[in-house]
């Protein structure tokens, strides 16, 4: 980009009152540019700008809903309300709101339209795909400001991954089978924040029993995956069982970000000295180097461009919560969910935030 070109776009962003990210905002003009000097075909410019205002119409629902964390229930459309499997779905909605969770759905009948029949209206979201069958909106989400219709399955994919922290999947056909291995996919390979999946049937349900047995015989069997990852997911039979392996996921861990090669961990409250040496003698194996430390907010994290592609920490109060600052192994991401299941069991002590331990 010329030197002329780039002054000229710095003076429009700063012009638009855009002082939030005016360097992003900046680049995002540059690579529109771009498009039309690379002489891009007209079908893809239109797709890009399809997407784009696609993911900024959805970032703009959300946003007001930041602080709140959100559980994803993904299912079979076609399953009928007198259906056992569809009213575990109503009560699972219901079960994650009164613990203090919003529902997220892909906002269609079956299994969508009863948790977010369980949930409510004022604590659902829908992110609907517009398809010539099947998929529209259920009547608790139908016009309301936080259904979300999308043209794409990828854009909407995308938003259930960076909005959601939990995920439960009833029975479905191959729409909820593409999203459970979209999932896993992109934690088993670090491309998602590592979060609770639940895979969740009736008391006598064996669809994901089932499921398993062709993971584990021809899956694990053939090498094709590790066994650490079947750490990244969990079978339940029941409502209350979920809840509490998601309210457990999150009792002292909070959230994660990837400074460089440092993996940055928010911890509610800060852990004993014992406490962080059993991390360091459990999971040193892991490390590519150093130690496991406690410490607060490090040197560059909260710059612009300190995190291009994890999720940003919720609230407000970055300064005052304690870190956890390792730089493990890439490859195994089971086992990191393994890492954060025992900060969640292990030993805090009263004080707020955290120097070294």
């Amino acid at each position: 980009m010329k030197e002329k070109e780039g002054a000229a776009i710095k003076s429009l962003v700063a012009d638009s009152g855009c002082a939030h990210s005016p360097e992003l905002l900046e680049e995002l003009i540059e690579t529109a540019l771009l498009l039309g000097r690379d002489k891009a075909p007209v079908a893809d410019i239109k797709l890009i700008v399809r997407a784009l205002k696609e993911l900024r119409y959805a970032s703009k629902v959300f946003q007001p809903y930041s602080d709140r964390r959100k559980v994803a229930v993904f299912g079979s459309a076609r399953l009928a309300p007198e259906t056992a499997e569809f009213q575990m779905a109503e009560e699972m909605g219901r079960h994650a709101v009164e613990h203090g969770f919003m529902v997220i759905t892909g906002g269609g009948d079956g299994i969508m339209g009863a948790a977010q029949k369980g949930a409510g209206r004022d604590n659902s979201f829908g992110l609907n795909i517009r398809l010539p069958f099947e998929q529209r909106a259920n009547e608790t989400i139908h016009g309301d400001k936080k259904l979300i219709n999308f043209n794409y399955f990828f854009t909407r994919k995308v938003n259930f991954v960076k909005e959601t922290d939990a995920f439960v999947l009833f029975p479905g056909g191959f729409g909820t089978q593409d999203e459970g291995f979209e999932c896993l996919t992109l934690m088993q390979t670090g491309k998602a924040k590592i979060t609770p999946l639940i895979l969740l049937d009736t008391p006598d349900g064996r669809y994901w029993e089932t499921w398993e047995f062709f993971i584990k015989n021809d899956l694990l069997r053939m090498k094709l995956i590790s066994p650490s990852d079947f750490h990244l997911f969990k079978i339940s039979h029941s409502c209350e069982e979920t809840i509490a392996h998601i309210q457990q996921f999150y009792r002292v861990f909070e959230s994660y970000r990837w400074l460089r090669e440092k993996m940055v961990v928010r911890i509610k409250r800060p852990l004993s000295v014992n406490s962080l040496r059993e991390l360091n003698e459990k999971f040193g194996r892991i490390l590519v180097s150093g130690a496991i430390e406690q410490t607060g907010l490090l040197p560059g994290e909260d710059g612009d461009h300190a995190w291009k592609v994890e999720p940003i920490f919720r609230g407000g109060q970055e300064d005052e919560m304690p870190r956890l600052v390792l730089t493990p192994k890439k490859t195994d991401f089971g086992t990191l969910r393994l890492f954060i299941d025992a900060i969640n069991e292990c030993e805090t002590v009263d004080q707020p935030g955290a120097g070294p331990a």
